[in-house]
């Protein structure tokens, strides 16, 4: 495990940076705000970290109280990295990074890596209200909850259950919302977005 480095300043933003201020660390938490994930997972949803890298920095998220490591009971038999309460707490932190980086997005070069659920923090910043939402792209699909707690705030793939909406998007509408150059309700209102289901979130989507 590598040393702790410190900034040594008496400021709460260093002591923050401290902890996650290394490169990888808060895209790694991006991955395990969609829950528990093995370390191939990761390895094969953050292109271009080295194996070396992304072990020593899941080592000293467990030494910051950021992630804890656990095995699977069988047949599963495999070890899974999670957040803990105070990891979890970075979700606003990355939300707002989020948003101030939206403007620097522009178009998606072609060197651009992209998974389908990377798009589920950015329009999770255009809901409101609390419940569960699937979300059809053209990368694939993925599902958001609303007022999670303490589960997951998104998850790959269709939803585990009925969803109380189903939103349905091109590849362009996504990237125009991330980018902030588009609502989520001005894409529903303009026809770009399809909204269904019957639960309440679909029927504000519907009638905003």
């Amino acid at each position: 495990m590598s040393p702790r480095r410190s900034y040594d300043q008496y400021c709460s933003a260093a002591r923050a940076l401290d902890a996650v201020g290394d490169r990888w660390t808060l895209l790694i938490v991006r991955e395990l705000l969609g829950g528990p994930r093995r370390y191939t997972d990761l390895h094969a949803d953050l292109p271009g970290v080295s194996t070396d890298v992304l072990a020593s920095r899941l080592k000293d998220m467990e030494r910051d109280g950021l992630t804890t490591r656990r095995r699977l009971p069988p047949p599963g038999a495999a070890y899974v990295y999670e957040l803990t309460g105070r990891g979890r707490e970075l979700l606003p932190v990355l939300q707002a990074l989020g948003a101030w980086g939206a403007s620097a997005l522009g178009e998606r070069r072609p060197t651009d890596a992209v998974r389908a659920h990377w798009f589920a923090l950015p329009l999770l910043r255009g809901l409101e209200g609390e419940g569960l939402v699937e979300v059809r792209l053209d990368e694939g699909e993925f599902h958001v909850w609303l007022g999670a707690g303490d589960g997951p705030v998104y998850g790959d793939g269709g939803a585990p259950e009925e969803p109380d909406a189903r939103l349905v998007l091109d590849t362009e509408t996504c990237e125009a919302v991330s980018r902030g150059t588009l609502t989520l309700l001005d894409a529903v209102r303009a026809g770009r977005i399809e909204v269904t289901g019957e639960g309440t979130l679909a029927k504000v989507l519907r009638e905003g």
